[in-house]
C-alpha cells in the first residue's frame, strides 16, 4: 500500500463532506454526544459505524482482539467508565464476529507469546460452558458458538462494573450482545437480557 494515497483519500473525502455541508468539521469540532458504546473486535475486516450505517459523532468506539471487557484491563474500565459518566451513553454494545482469531487462538490453545493472558479470559470463557462447547461435534459450530459465548460472557462484565449498574438503575442504560457475520455481513442479535443477568449475578456483583 502506498501510504501517500491515504492523504489523497483524506482530501477528497473532505471536499466530499464540505460539499455537502459547509458546516461540517465546524460542527464535528463543537463535541460529541454518542448515544452507544461499541466494544468490538480489532480485526480489520470488521468496522463500527459501517456496519450500523451510523457515522462520526454517533458512536463512541473501543475495539480490541476478540472485542474484550475484563475488568483489571484499565484501557476497556477507562473507556467504559467515560462513556457512562461522562458521555452518558443509553446503550452498550458488545459486537463480536465470526471467525475471530483471538476466539480461534484461544480454542485451539495456540502460543501467541505475549497474547497468552489475553486469550486466557477467553479461555475462561470456554471453561465456563465446557459442557455445551464439547457437546457439538461440528468443530465449526463450536468456534461460532464460542464467539456467541464470548460475547454474552462480555456483557456480563460490563454488568460487573459499578457506572454501569448506577446508570441501569438511574437512566436504563441497556447492553447488546451482538454478532456480525463476515460471510453474510448481517448482524445478529443475542437478545441478552440484562435484568435477567443481573439477577444471576446481584448477590455477588452488586454495588450500591
Amino acid at each position: 500500500m502506498d501510504i501517500s494515497k491515504i492523504f489523497e483519500n483524506n482530501r477528497s473525502w473532505v471536499e466530499n463532506k464540505l460539499g455537502n455541508d459547509p458546516q461540517y468539521f465546524e460542527n464535528l469540532a463543537k463535541g460529541q454526544s454518542p448515544e452507544i458504546l461499541y466494544v468490538g473486535c480489532s480485526d480489520s475486516r470488521v468496522t463500527a459505524e459501517q456496519l450500523m450505517g451510523l457515522g462520526p459523532g454517533d458512536v463512541f468506539v473501543h475495539r480490541n482482539i476478540a472485542n474484550m471487557i475484563p475488568n483489571l484491563d484499565y484501557s476497556s474500565m477507562s473507556v467504559v467508565n467515560y462513556a457512562v459518566v461522562h458521555l452518558k451513553v443509553n446503550h452498550i454494545v458488545v459486537c463480536g464476529h465470526y471467525y475471530c482469531g483471538g476466539v480461534k487462538a484461544a480454542m485451539d490453545s495456540a502460543d501467541l507469546g505475549i497474547l497468552n493472558p489475553w486469550l486466557r479470559e477467553i479461555m475462561d470463557v470456554y471453561r465456563l460452558h465446557k459442557d455445551e462447547l464439547l457437546a457439538i461435534s461440528d468443530e465449526d459450530a463450536r468456534y461460532r458458538r464460542l464467539v456467541e459465548l464470548n460475547v454474552q460472557e462480555q456483557c456480563v462484565n460490563a454488568i460487573k462494573i459499578e457506572a454501569v449498574q448506577r446508570a441501569y438503575r438511574e437512566r436504563d442504560l441497556k447492553i447488546h450482545g451482538w454478532v456480525f457475520d463476515i460471510k453474510s455481513g448481517r448482524l445478529i442479535d443475542l437478545e441478552i437480557d440484562m435484568q435477567k443477568a443481573l439477577q444471576g449475578i446481584h448477590q455477588i456483583y452488586h454495588v450500591d
